[in-house]
């Protein structure tokens, strides 16, 4: 945090404070009816969480897990989706040994995705009165809306801070890359909803092998020389310390 601005380093303090009383808030509300199930969800969001695409033309990468958060929302309690992304984060933002383990990043991504499950949990909770499953899907893709518009802004917003920077065309740069991903997991998240009444809570298990070979044909993607001279293109705008700063979670 030495090259951020004093309006940076505000807003991400704000940021980690809200993200921890969303944690707070939903984890006084604990009380999982399956454990089983609860635990079949943390273990696949983990190990999803690994599968990272690094994208080019950015310090950053995205992980396979977002479906599986959107399947905790609609799916299990608010404190147990939020136990979930907040560990998926988590095992995401871990890396190589001789990386390093940034503190400030990984409680400023978990802090992200947690008030991005909040949002996405309150489109969501409308759903309950609505008998028309049809709508529960649409309402399961505005939640996937939410946690687009929370998840992506707070990081578009850093790096706009730290860089002296449009906010919007640094959103449009991030949205540009990672929108693609964001619609197939909400698409996949909305099937798999709708296949539970029918498989139950084994859904998860059905999902895992769709995301890991999302995640072959993304990283096979982005390995292409012309993949990746179009990313680079994308993120010319952005300066190097902020392209650094564009850790996408999907951290």
């Amino acid at each position: 945090m030495k090259n951020m601005t004093i309006s940076a380093r505000l807003f991400i303090g704000v940021m980690l404070a809200a993200g921890l009383a969303a944690l707070v808030g939903g984890l006084m509300q604990w009380g999982p009816k399956d454990p089983v199930r609860f635990l079949s969800f943390l273990v696949i969001a983990a190990i999803a969480s690994r599968l990272k695409v690094r994208l080019p033309g950015a310090n950053g990468n995205m992980s396979m897990n977002l479906p599986f958060i959107l399947l905790a929302v609609a799916e299990l309690s608010f404190a147990e989706a939020l136990v979930i992304t907040a560990t998926a984060a988590f095992v995401q933002s871990l890396r190589a040994q001789d990386k390093g383990l940034k503190p400030v990043q990984v409680l400023f991504n978990v802090s992200t995705l947690v008030l991005a499950v909040t949002a996405a949990e309150f489109v969501q909770k409308h759903s309950a009165v609505i008998p028309s499953l049809a709508a529960k899907s649409l309402l399961l893709a505005l939640a996937g809306a939410a946690f687009l518009v929370t998840d992506t802004l707070p990081v578009a917003a850093v790096i706009s801070l730290t860089e002296n920077l449009a906010l919007l065309e640094v959103w449009r740069n991030v949205l540009e890359v990672t929108f693609s991903y964001f619609a197939l997991s909400a698409g996949i998240a909305a099937i798999a909803a709708t296949a539970s009444r029918y498989v139950g809570w084994q859904t998860p298990l059905l999902v895992l092998p769709v995301m890991a070979a999302s995640y072959l044909s993304y990283r096979r993607y982005f390995r292409l020389p012309a993949a990746v001279a179009m990313a680079n293109l994308q993120f010319a705008t952005l300066p190097a310390g902020a392209r650094e700063k564009a850790e996408v979670q999907h951290s």
